[in-house]
């Protein structure tokens, strides 16, 4: 019979077990509710469904424990061992451990008939064989996400109908397959995302639908579909501090500041009461990351330094952990982008990008055009060490373009060629931006291709073109401030009061309560116009 499952119910049978074993259960936690009946004897199951649970929502340090303590009570429990084989790397990003997952494998059988021997439905060998695909595929992590898709594009072929964990693990597989598709990565992204919907329709405290869900549509088009989603996801898995963060991927497409700001403070907690010395400090570094960028958005600088202190203390927590330190030049950078707060450094080769970037605009806004333009030749060094990474080209036609601008109008007259020099840069970097997916998440460049030309060609005299930038920028990140500001001042200066107001309207909801210079002056316009 089949049963279903949530973090109370596993309590519950724990507390069970307890009383006829002796067995200490895990702390509860609330981690949704889901069906994942399997062949393990009731101890085992009890922490193999938690397991599944916190993989569902990404806590894979949690999962991995539970799925671990599974084994322990029954070492021949094969889905125990498919479950741990995915709690080493994340589906969508840089593979971390690609050895791990072999080894828990191999622990489980030491070759594939011996460990499908130990699954003893065909359902649950079609899940073998997918962590199978995924562990030993030989090749890029691309490789082996492509072929963990490709085969639990089969058990759903067979399963799928009738079961909601195999639809579930089919719409993630897709999902981590889209992230190497290329020209097909949307349309895999669309089929995984109404797999997702629709077991969400079923089952809307399903965690692992919640979140693909919101992972198919994290783009500026499709987010709407997601948002019932990630208000819903918000509060289904609280222990869990991805589980917290994902719902700031459809709430920055909605410009959702507050929102955004909130549910990563959170995620930070929860990721920082989980860490201990030796862990990887991901979720707190993504969560910081995120929560800045929603706090910058309302003009409040001092939270983004809040920010920046605990990212400080996180690194050095994590003295060689790459990605915190480079998290933490990532804040600093930005905090200097979008407060405008203009400061300028020594060039040397240790900046990375982020840096680069925040330095070259400093020094043209500060007039140093010398500087600015070697920014623009350490970025090109960058761009072209690395050919497969269009930002570096977007940053380093950004910064030039700014070098070449400030230089044709820096003597008495525009130096045309300059002027056009600059244009054609600018050009380039919309036209790759253009090029590229959807935005989503915090902005990537830091400072947006379509706001930075805006804002050159507004303080140019191209009023019109600045104009239609900024709404496309507002299309592509709803609801940005400096994107408002730079509408709203287009606006005005072409005469169109109304949509003036509109935008400053919009801005001034934006940065209400803050000291940021743009409220002052959307509240001013707004009066003069009434």
């Amino acid at each position: 019979m089949m049963r279903t499952y949530s973090a109370l119910a596993s309590l519950q049978a724990a507390m069970l077990i307890m009383i006829s074993t002796g067995v200490l259960a895990a702390e509860h936690e609330s981690i949704g509710t889901f069906d994942f009946p399997t062949s393990g004897s009731p101890p085992a199951q009890v922490h193999f469904e938690l397991g599944v649970g916190y993989l569902h929502s990404f806590g894979f340090i949690q999962a991995q424990r539970e799925f671990k303590l599974a084994q322990e009570i029954e070492p021949d429990f094969a889905m125990a061992y498919w479950g741990e084989t995915f709690t080493y790397n994340h589906p969508f990003i840089g593979e971390w451990d690609a050895q791990s997952p072999m080894d828990t494998l191999n622990r489980l059988g030491a070759t594939s008939e011996e460990r499908l021997s130990k699954a003893p439905t065909e359902r649950e060998k079609g899940f073998l064989r997918a962590a199978e695909a995924y562990a030993f595929t030989p090749g890029t992590v691309g490789k082996r996400r492509t072929a963990w898709m490709n085969a639990m594009q089969e058990v759903y072929a067979d399963f799928g109908d009738d079961d909601d964990e195999v639809a579930a693990f089919a719409a993630v597989s897709m999902l981590a397959g889209a992230t190497v598709a290329r020209e097909a990565r949307e349309r895999l992204n669309m089929r995984a995302g109404a797999i997702a919907l629709e077991l969400f329709k079923k089952n809307e405290d399903h965690p692992g639908a919640a979140h693909y869900v919101i992972h198919a549509f994290d783009d500026p088009i499709h987010a709407p579909i997601a948002l019932e989603a990630a208000f819903k996801y918000a509060d289904t898995a609280p222990a869990v501090a991805h589980a917290r963060h994902m719902p700031t991927h459809i709430f920055i497409q909605h410009g959702m500041w507050p929102e955004v700001a909130k549910w990563n403070v959170v995620a930070f907690d929860a990721g920082a009461a989980l860490w201990m010395p030796g862990d990887r400090p991901n979720d707190q570094n993504h969560a910081a990351d995120w929560g800045q960028y929603g706090d910058l958005q309302m003009g409040d600088a001092a939270r983004s330094t809040w920010w920046i202190e605990r990212s400080e203390k996180v690194l050095r927590e994590n003295p060689n952990d790459a990605r915190s330190a480079a998290t933490l030049r990532t804040m600093r950078a930005r905090h200097i982008i979008e407060t405008q707060q203009w400061q300028t450094r020594e060039l040397n080769e240790e900046l990375d990008a982020n840096e680069l970037l925040a330095l070259g605009m400093s020094a043209a806004a500060l007039n140093q055009f010398a500087l600015t333009s070697s920014v623009a030749e350490r970025l090109l060094l960058l761009a072209d060490a690395s050919p497969r990474d269009q930002n570096l080209k977007i940053m380093y036609h950004e910064i030039a373009g700014l070098a070449e601008l400030g230089k044709a109008r820096a003597g008495a007259t525009v130096d045309v060629s300059l002027q056009k020099s600059a244009v054609e840069h600018f050009s380039n970097a919309l036209e790759i931006t253009a090029s590229q997916r959807l935005p989503n998440g915090a902005a990537n460049p830091l400072k947006p291709a379509h706001e930075l030309v805006g804002e050159a060609m507004l303080a140019s005299g191209q009023t019109e073109w600045a104009a239609e930038l900024f709404e496309e920028s507002l299309l592509r990140m709803p609801r940005r401030p400096l994107s408002l500001l730079g509408a709203a001042r287009s606006q005005a200066e072409l005469g169109n009061s109304a949509m003036a107001a509109k935008h400053y309207a919009e801005l001034a909801l934006v940065l209400a309560g803050s000291d940021h210079v743009a409220l002052a002056e959307a509240q001013a316009f707004i009066a003069n116009a009434n």
